[in-house]
């Protein structure tokens, strides 16, 4: 098909294939699968990293409780070593051995009066 346009004094042929006509139909097609391609890919970016996000809290939270575990084993181990440090038998026996302390006698003991200031 040729169409023939005049402009002035110049004239100016254009030719159309059938084949031009069926390109100008794809040209609209694909922009729109581009943009549902870009949106598919869009939507499972933000799901990998959504997931690779999920997985980080995941490792986090497992050393965390890790980490709790091992603090309260340590807090039972040292409840039961203050437990022991605080003991009246080892107190009085490290006065009495270590320090050479012994308790005291009755004639050992003396008692001062305090005097008041108006006496």
């Amino acid at each position: 098909m040729k169409m023939t346009h005049t402009a002035g004094s110049q004239t100016m042929v254009r030719s159309r294939s059938g084949r031009e006509g069926a390109g100008v139909s794809f040209g609209v097609k694909y922009p729109a699968f581009i943009l549902v391609a870009l949106v598919g890919m869009f939507v499972a970016v933000i799901y990998v990293g959504l997931h690779i996000r999920m997985t980080r809290l995941e490792y986090d939270v497992a050393a965390a409780l890790s980490a709790r575990e091992l603090l309260q084993e340590e807090h039972k181990r040292l409840d039961l070593e203050m437990s022991y440090l605080k003991s009246q038998e080892r107190i009085e026996g490290i006065a009495r051995n270590k320090l050479q302390m012994s308790y005291l006698k009755a004639g050992q003991v003396i008692i001062l009066k305090q005097e008041q200031a108006g006496e």
